[in-house]
C-alpha cells in the first residue's frame, strides 16, 4: 500500500474515531509534532536557512537534487 493511500486511510479513520482513540493517537506522536513546530520557531535555524537560500540564489553555492544525492551515495566507495 502506498504512502498516499495510507495517509488517506488514516485521515478518514481519525475524522470519525471516538475521542479516546484520537487522544491515544495524538499521545503517540505529540512529541514529534511539537519538535516540528518548534523547529520553525527556532530563530537560529531560520536564519541559517535564509542565509543558505540567499547563497544559492546568488550562485555562491550549488545544490543537488535528491535523485543526484541518492545516485552519488550508491556509487561512492567508503
Amino acid at each position: 500500500m502506498g504512502t498516499g493511500t495510507i495517509r488517506e486511510r488514516l485521515y478518514d479513520y481519525i475524522r470519525y474515531a471516538d475521542e479516546k482513540k484520537v487522544r491515544a493517537i495524538y499521545a503517540m506522536v505529540e512529541d514529534e509534532i511539537n519538535e516540528q513546530a518548534n523547529l520553525w520557531e527556532d530563530k537560529a535555524f531560520l536564519k541559517e536557512i535564509d542565509m543558505r537560500l540567499e547563497q544559492y540564489e546568488n550562485r555562491e553555492i550549488t545544490a543537488s537534487t535528491f535523485e543526484e544525492v541518492k545516485q552519488k551515495a550508491k556509487t561512492s566507495k567508503i
